[in-house]
């Protein structure tokens, strides 16, 4: 009997390592979209099949106006923090990197 509950902890361990592994995948990622919307610490990414509310503070601090505008071409990459996308890169369609050097 302790054979068996020994082997079902660890069989439910893997378990949740393995779904734990897949969430965190979902949950981060690139998208490129066109800009809708622009405020001081972030920007609304229209990407075709979903708009993305994008918060740029780490890379732009409350200077997102300076370096985006409505209409840009972007690519953005970061991850999913509860209803808003962390960006952690933000590049133009022609490769430039905005905000940081």
């Amino acid at each position: 009997m302790k054979l068996f509950a020994v082997g079902s902890i660890f069989v439910s361990s893997l378990v949740a390592v393995g779904i734990a592994s897949t969430i965190q995948a979902q949950s981060s990622g690139s998208f490129t979209g066109t800009v809708e919307r622009v405020w001081e610490d972030g920007f609304r990414l229209n990407a075709g099949d979903r708009v993305l509310r994008v918060d740029s503070w780490d890379l732009c601090g409350d200077h997102t106006a300076s370096y985006v505008s409505v209409g840009d071409r972007l690519t953005v990459t970061g991850e999913f923090e509860l209803r808003d996308f962390d960006a952690f890169s933000i590049t133009t369609s022609d490769g430039l990197a905005l905000c940081r050097a």
